[in-house]
């Protein structure tokens, strides 16, 4: 039913930027929350930032200014700008939805993450 694809991930130099787009497809953004999450090899899933339905963004504190959640209700897209990136930086990043606005309990859709190497 509900899928979440995520793209724009790649190899990056320190310091550079990306963007990561999410597209929802069955799902309706609009008045619900959305986030951003990472996890490196070996480590735990943490969370990046995430925006709820009243469009208040949540960031995550290793983000120190350098990321940017957006999300398009009309189009169902999320996305990520992220920059001044740093090789801590590099996991592989997911985009998660839930079926309601506040950014509390699980979510419920997950996508397949796209991978972001930081060198």
């Amino acid at each position: 039913q509900v899928q979440l694809v995520e793209s724009g991930g790649g190899s990056v130099q320190t310091g550079g930027s990306l963007t990561l787009s999410c597209v929802a497809s069955g799902y309706t953004a609009r008045g619900r929350c959305m986030a951003w999450f990472r996890q490196a090899p070996g480590k735990e899933r943490e969370a990046v930032v995430s925006v709820n339905g009243g469009d208040y963004k949540d960031y995550a504190n290793f983000v120190q200014g350098r990321f940017t959640i957006s999300k398009d209700n009309a189009d169902n897209l999320l996305y990520l700008r992220m920059n001044a990136l740093k090789p801590e930086d590099t996991a592989m990043y997911y985009c998660a939805a839930s079926r309601f606005a506040p950014c509390t309990g699980d979510f419920d859709y997950w996508g397949q993450g796209t991978q972001v190497t930081v060198s």
